[in-house]
């Protein structure tokens, strides 16, 4: 591998290295965070699936304002049946089980009322307007009709996949890269055709994508460092994506606390929970997760998160961090040393250079011993 930034992926976007910076949902995306991967030559990602269409849009005019290389924009596709809104006693009731959780942080579980979902269609109608470099998305595929316009604008296309048969569904589907979510990722498992716990490990995911796939496959899961971005490309992969590793730095919109526990060791013990957000993701074992994991008053996505949703965000202005959602993958804890996002990326690309030379001068040298 004697030019590693140089793939399938790099000749699609035109960015330098083969380096995504994995978005981010709930809010902690932050333009600073996305520009400065991009500026770097990566692909920064920002995750935009609970903005309202008019933040989209303002959005990404705000990033087209601070940088003129490529970056992606991520959504979520909604899933066939999922609720636009969540019944008030429903809510309620949810609300009340949860009531010392509530108090914990000062809150009446009566004075929040359910939101309604976003509008998936009017955010890609502000994606197509803005016209970004990259779209990208989680939980399945958008219309025939969105790809092709896509297409037509000039918009690279990104998809999600845990399992084979994702990945196939994405390329019929015409993309134009797909990201081999492994069960080693932070955050949300990105399923769609298969049970979020039905899932492959990054590696074994990544060998089967990119054997089967013609599109570039991306490796995403538990890669913090050189030697997860060399292993991933051996196995395959046109580029790598991070969420963790930027997730711990300056720039990411996470609560402070949540940061230092990226650092610690304490980060070394995550698990998969529905307890946030209704939906499978993997986090830092605190309180709240191991008490409300296995509660049988779970509700289904959105309309956990929307209970949740207030907790959440009183929990991040106190840096209570027994009631935050501390999404993280299982490569972590992340140095405390590097806390820029272009001082990270700068020792990726630093340290997959270094990995990829010595795994070439072993193999070198083993062959002149036996030869």
């Amino acid at each position: 591998m004697n030019d590693w930034t140089r793939t399938p992926f790099t000749d699609l976007l035109g960015v330098r290295y083969p380096i995504v910076q994995g978005p981010f949902g709930g809010g902690i995306s932050r333009i600073a965070l996305t520009a400065a991967v991009s500026e770097a030559g990566g692909l920064g990602s920002f995750g935009a699936h609970h903005l309202h269409p008019h933040e989209v849009d303002a959005t990404i005019a705000r990033l087209q304002a601070s940088t003129d290389r490529p970056f992606a924009v991520n959504l979520w596709v909604p899933l066939p049946g999922e609720p636009t809104r969540l019944d008030p006693l429903v809510h309620r009731h949810r609300s009340a089980s949860l009531a010392p959780w509530f108090r914990r942080v000062g809150l009446a579980p009566e004075d929040h009322s359910a939101p309604a979902a976003v509008d998936f269609e009017a955010q890609v109608d502000a994606v197509l307007a803005r016209k970004p470099a990259v779209f990208s998305f989680v939980f399945g595929v958008p219309r025939a009709e969105i790809l092709a316009e896509c297409r037509r604008l000039g918009i690279r296309t990104v998809g999600a996949a845990t399992h084979l048969d994702e990945g196939l569904a994405l390329q019929d589907a015409g993309v134009d890269a797909v990201v081999a979510s492994g069960y080693e990722a932070g955050g949300h498992r990105p399923a769609f055709l298969r049970p979020g716990g039905d899932t492959m490990a990054t590696g074994p995911l990544t060998a089967r994508l990119s054997a089967a796939l013609t599109v570039p496959v991306i490796a995403a899961g538990g890669i913090t460092d050189g030697r997860g971005v060399a292993s991933a490309m051996i196995l395959g992969a046109a580029a790598v994506q991070l969420g963790t590793a930027f997730l711990a730095t300056d720039q990411s919109g996470a609560p402070e606390v949540h940061k230092e526990i990226l650092r610690s060791p304490r980060a070394r013990y995550t698990t998969l929970t529905r307890a946030f957000s209704g939906r499978l993701a993997r986090g830092v074992r605190n309180e709240f997760l191991d008490e409300q994991t296995d509660s049988d008053g779970l509700l289904p996505y959105p309309q956990q998160s929307w209970v949740t949703a207030p907790l959440r965000a009183a929990a991040a202005a106190r840096g209570d961090a027994e009631l935050l959602a501390l999404w993280s993958g299982q490569g972590a804890p992340v140095s405390a040393d590097r806390r820029d996002a272009t001082e990270v990326f700068e020792y990726l690309v630093a340290d997959t250079a270094r990995t990829l030379a010595t795994a070439t001068g072993s193999r070198t040298e083993s062959k002149a011993v036996t030869s």
